[in-house]
């Protein structure tokens, strides 16, 4: 580039400015003249003609999973149409691990290009062929169990949308392969949409399916080009009549439940493309959400919350300004034959401060508690930033490991500090969690499985860098001294007296986790909804203050009840206070057993397993993130 030509006075002038000015005007030019696109994934335009742009629009299609199922499979797991030149691009560490397995399909489309009945490949099956057999009976299961296809264009789902009672729109970002009518002649899930799916005992297969893409080309394109906003599907069940030239005009593909005479199954689409420029490219997920819990519900569970914590804390509130305050002046105004004959929480002073029983599990229960309220923490907040929205695949899963993996130094200074310990409890307990579970998968053939590369990599993220850092903060938690109670402990142990019912630890404990678990389950309900009626996740804002909420609520539910535990001079508060806010995970555990039986229609054993083990998984996940409140009453 030319060098700018100055004038002799302009020099003088430019050299005479300020240089923080020079400074600020340079980052205000180039300020305005970059951006960037929030998560990172940058649009993409289509151009009608190759030379000015992309043409070519490429279907993707994922891993497919059902209500019924908690096993997903890999497309070619089942007998579809495959791509020739089969591609699978990068999936980050959040991908694998939610066992998405994303792949090139045969569907290959032209911008601007509309076609009926394209044929994509058609599959013979021969009765007298064993394998032939095992892939129809595999597709039949696929269908009674209800598996539903998930397809992806420009890195967005392609939905299938459908009217359901009062009149309101719902787009699912997966369709189903097909659908079963029962010897009763009673239609299944999608059957009941057709009348014609009426023959008895037979599946019927959705072979063909109405793709329509709407694009917006408009101002944010200049008009040259085209950026796709949606992605629609109608999916349809034809029969036939010419495999090699089809119509798609025929009566339903029905596969008889006895596999007994030759069979031909031949897949087909047909494609158009709508304009449609009030969808602009940056609320292109609207649509899809628009159908999924309503904010109404969680406004309700907001106020609920806060309903809860409002009186927790007038609770807490006026213990400390009226009871403590007033015992406390009391208390040092007295004389010492005085303070001899008071009773309650005064009276264990000497106590409090009495090393727990089993300090070293407690420390290292505390330290992973740190590790996990951190993690938890920035993940909720980088998601309400955007960062971990849907359109980022796999990116939720990928940030909580990371930094799980990072944040091991915490986690050892402040184990280290409570008891001067170290602590790989909690990483035992998820890996052997995490391999029965994966052993499960991979017997069963699932997609979910972690192949052995990636089982390999979370290792080397355990070892190489999780458990050093651990030991970096254990040495430097070391070398701090311990931490020093305010009063001096007594050398010989005070009796405790006879408790009442309220004041025994186990009813103690149950009452205290009630109050936390009454802020969540509400938000609980829609998370549960996400994992496995696989509906997407997207309300982090009501996700993080909910969080912040049990945060407080738990604080002040443990900081009551241990108060009312010192007045009845019982001073065992250590495990106390962690089990008062912890049993909210037992809640928790207890509403996801409901949800299975009451909500999931989940067959067979090894699947009943995997729900169960993961649901473990998050149950003790929930119990360490809670037992980080113990500081606080420690504090207190």
């Amino acid at each position: 580039k030319s060098k700018p030509d100055f004038s002799q006075d302009a020099a003088l002038k430019m050299k005479s400015l300020n240089p923080r000015f020079i400074f600020l005007l340079s980052l205000t030019v180039v300020s305005s003249s970059f951006g960037f696109y929030l998560p990172g994934l940058a649009p993409v335009s289509f151009c009608e003609e190759k030379s000015k742009g992309d043409t070519d629009i490429q279907l993707f299609v994922n891993r497919l999973d059902s209500v019924e199922s908690v096993l997903p499979y890999e497309y070619d797991a089942f007998d579809f149409c495959k791509d020739t030149d089969e591609r699978r691009p990068s999936e980050n560490l959040g991908q694998v691990l939610f066992g998405e397995r994303i792949e090139t399909s045969p569907y290959k489309f032209t911008f601007k290009s509309d076609k009926a009945c394209v044929k994509v490949c058609t599959k013979s099956y021969d009765a007298g062929s064993k394998e032939d057999k095992l892939k129809l009976d595999f597709l039949k299961k696929g269908m009674e169990l209800n598996y539903q296809h998930h397809w992806i264009v420009d890195n967005m789902p392609v939905t299938w949308c459908y009217i359901v009672e009062g009149n309101q729109k719902v787009c699912n970002p997966g369709f189903p392969i097909g659908c079963l009518v029962n010897q009763e002649g009673k239609p299944k899930d999608a059957c009941v949409i057709n009348a014609d799916f009426n023959k008895k005992n037979a599946y019927y297969i959705f072979n063909h399916v109405d793709i329509t893409i709407f694009y917006h080309s408009g101002d944010e394109t200049n008009g040259m080009s085209a950026r796709l906003v949606a992605a629609t599907l109608e999916p349809r069940s034809v029969k036939h009549s010419n495999d090699d030239k089809p119509t798609c005009d025929g009566t339903p593909m029905d596969i008889p439940a006895e596999f007994k005479n030759n069979l031909k199954v031949t897949y087909t689409y047909s494609i158009q493309f709508k304009q449609n420029d009030d969808i602009r490219w940056a609320s292109r997920w609207d649509y899809i959400l628009v159908s999924m819990p309503h904010t109404n519900i969680q406004w309700f569970s907001i106020m609920n919350s806060l309903v809860i914590v409002l009186f927790l804390s007038g609770m807490v509130a006026m213990i400390m300004l009226r009871t403590l305050h007033k015992d406390i002046a009391r208390y040092n105004q007295m004389d010492q034959e005085e303070a001899q004959e008071e009773s309650g929480w005064k009276q264990v002073h000497g106590d409090v401060f009495r090393p727990p029983r089993m300090g070293m599990l407690l420390s290292v229960f505390l330290g992973q508690g740190t590790q996990v309220f951190i993690m938890t923490f920035i993940t909720l907040f980088l998601a309400c930033l955007g960062f971990l929205s849907p359109a980022n695949r796999g990116a939720l899963m990928t940030c909580s490991v990371v930094l799980w993996v990072l944040l091991g130094t915490p986690a050892g200074y402040v184990s280290a500090r409570l008891y001067k310990s170290n602590m790989l409890c909690f990483c035992r307990i998820v890996f052997v969690d995490f391999f029965l579970m994966n052993l499960i998968l991979w017997v069963e053939g699932s997609s979910a499985a972690i192949p052995f590369g990636t089982l390999v990599a979370i290792l080397a993220l355990w070892f190489g860098i999780s458990v050093p850092l651990t030991f970096v903060g254990a040495y430097f938690g070391f070398k701090k001294p311990g931490i020093e109670p305010p009063v001096r402990t007594n050398q010989i142990p005070r009796q405790i007296p006879q408790q009442s019912f309220f004041t025994k630890p186990v009813p103690g404990i149950i009452m205290g986790g009630i109050l936390p678990f009454g802020c969540i389950f509400i938000q609980l309900f829609f998370i549960l909804n996400s994992i496995w009626s696989h509906q997407m996740y997207y309300m982090f804002g009501f996700l993080f203050l909910v969080f912040i909420i049990l945060l407080i609520t738990c604080s002040e539910a443990t900081v009551l009840l241990c108060y009312f535990h010192l007045c009845a001079e019982d001073y065992h508060w250590w495990w106390r206070s962690f089990l008062t806010s912890g049993f909210t995970a037992v809640y928790l555990f207890v509403y996801a057993v409901h949800y299975f039986f009451s909500k999931l229609q989940i067959i067979g054993v090894f699947r009943c397993c995997c729900y169960f083990i993961l649901l473990l998984f998050f149950y003790y996940y929930f119990y360490l993130l809670l037992f980080l409140l113990l500081y606080t009453v420690y504090i207190f």
